[in-house]
């Protein structure tokens, strides 16, 4: 199996992108803290992994041409997206749970037949995320204003909290996953139900009965991954952009296609004496010598000009010409994320879905 490895930075020289509610201890009552990690060391802002996944699915619904996103259902307290991977594209690749509760005994007294009960379905996200933590702890800045637009009474105080800082997030592509529907009697792997089967069956998907499992034609499969790099180069999102307006689009971001889902590239990005973020060139060469054998495909870095000048121009001098392995290929990010993008659609990589 073979996966898309990589990690991104997002810049965030005034932000608030992820909020917790109220500020403890706050004396006035309209407050809004942000969520961050507290440590010995000082405190993390963080951004969840539910949070940028919200980013993503926006991103592609709202960016990506042809994109197509599973409607959502409400019961009572639950809520869950059609489960059809077949049709909707972020089912296929970000997963769902489908566990509707069972009647109660008064419901079924009350009820002239028997009420539906759905067969519960889960399917384990082939796209995998960590949550976006600071690169180092910072002092949470409380801003104080006031709402004096009324034209009478005293002015309505408020305070909530912004950071400056670079946010480091991992992710992962299970691309055997993509296109590949499970029907096996496991929690995440009951990815269809019998209408499920029943209809991959109709529409001729490729059955491999060993895995127990529906897949569908290699083109579609190749085109649903490609969308979702399309809205990764593309990403919006993030709360307070009314007053913390913050690009979330990756400024640095690099990648691989891996024969493993363990992280190659995890420890590459550490701070300086400042604390700005720099590329380990040590631990990424380690990490592509000795990790060789996981490598399937070269090496996409992506870095806005703009941000870390010095640090890009080191990479290139140092480690670009220096370093004689696997071939990397630098650019913008989005430009990355498109050859990323055309190097799936080439018959040679095929076997990267298998």
């Amino acid at each position: 199996m073979a996966f898309i490895t990589g990690l991104l930075l997002i810049d965030a020289p005034a932000s608030a992108l992820n909020n917790a509610g109220d500020i403890p201890g706050e004396r006035f009552d309209n407050t809004v803290g942000v969520k961050f990690i507290s440590t010995p060391a000082g405190r993390y802002p963080y951004v969840s992994a539910q949070a940028f996944r919200y980013w993503l699915r926006t991103t592609a619904q709202a960016r990506v041409a042809g994109w197509k996103a599973s409607p959502i259902l409400r019961e009572k307290k639950i809520a869950y997206t059609t489960c059809d991977p077949i049709t909707w594209w972020d089912d296929d690749l970000l997963g769902y749970m489908r566990a509707a509760p069972k009647p109660t005994k008064k419901e079924k007294e009350k009820s002239a037949e028997p009420p539906e009960e759905k067969d519960p379905l889960t399917r384990l996200s082939a796209f995998r995320v960590s949550t976006l933590v600071s690169l180092l702890p910072v002092s949470l800045v409380e801003d104080r204003g006031v709402m004096a637009r009324q034209e009478e009474g005293y002015p309505v105080p408020y305070v909530h909290q912004f950071y400056r800082t670079t946010m480091q997030g991992l992710f992962s592509l299970d691309l055997h996953a993509c296109g590949t529907f499970s029907y096996r009697n496991k929690s995440g792997y009951r990815n269809l139900d019998a209408n499920g089967r029943a209809r991959a069956e109709q529409l001729g998907l490729i059955h491999l009965e060993e895995e127990k499992a529906f897949r569908l034609p290699l083109e579609e499969r190749v085109r649903r991954v490609q969308g979702l790099f399309e809205a990764m180069a593309r990403l919006e999102g993030g709360a307070k952009l009314g007053l913390h307006y913050t690009d979330v689009a990756p400024a640095f971001s690099l990648f691989a296609v891996t024969a493993g889902g363990n992280h190659l590239f995890a420890h590459i990005v550490d701070t300086d004496k400042d604390g700005f973020p720099v590329i380990k060139h040590d631990a990424l060469a380690e990490a592509l010598t000795i990790q060789q054998d996981e490598m399937l495909s070269d090496v996409y870095v992506g870095w806005v000009r703009g941000y870390r000048d010095a640090e890009r121009t080191h990479f290139e001098e140092t480690f670009l010409e220096e370093f004689s392995g696997r071939a990397v290929h630098l650019d913008h990010p989005r430009r990355i994320y498109q050859k990323l993008i055309a190097d799936l659609a080439h018959a040679d990589h095929a076997s990267w879905l298998e």
